[in-house]
């Protein structure tokens, strides 16, 4: 009688931390900001949202699948590495909403052309694919993109109001 409940503890105790993970509410952005800078720190897997130079809130992402190094061509499944700009805002995305990120810039067109292959580009922040939203935080656990950077769909609906296109991005290693 003993081995069984230590089996079915065993069982229960890692699927309720799950279940108190995904319900656990997050930190939410506070209403009407406006954010003004960007900083994703790949190695962390955070997004540092700026507002009047004070940091107001840190985003748990997701990358491309090949996460360590910057982006040098299209295809290779990294996200870029360096300074750029919110370019775009997308309501309609096959990934709930995005922000454009406005990959290639000069020296990556540049490396890509000394590799002899493109550069790629439509490189986005982006929410969830579309009719798989209930992975929710869940899909932090890996690297899924193909070289952009995820977050929630709550979290991507935030982002979508408080940064307006020009807001610049600076992509950390």
């Amino acid at each position: 009688m003993r081995k069984s409940k230590i089996i079915w503890l065993i069982i229960f105790l890692p699927f309720l931390g799950l279940i108190i993970y995904y319900f656990s509410p997050e930190k939410k952005l506070p209403a009407d900001i406006q954010i003004d800078k960007l900083v994703v720190l790949k190695s962390k897997r955070q997004m540092l949202a700026y507002s009047e130079g004070q940091l107001v809130k840190t985003y748990k992402i997701s990358l491309g699948k090949q996460p360590i190094g910057a982006k040098e061509f299209q295809g290779d499944k990294k996200t870029p590495e360096g300074l750029y700009f919110i370019n775009d805002k997308n309501p309609h995305s096959g990934y709930h909403k995005n922000l454009g990120i406005s990959y290639p810039n000069k020296e990556d067109i540049n490396k890509a052309r000394t590799l002899g292959k493109p550069p790629g580009g439509d490189i986005k922040i982006h929410g969830l694919r579309n009719k798989a939203g209930l992975i929710g935080k869940f899909h932090r656990w890996i690297d899924w993109t193909l070289g952009c950077i995820a977050v929630t769909n709550q979290e991507m609906d935030e982002l979508y109001y408080a940064v307006k296109i020009g807001t610049p991005i600076e992509i950390r290693p």
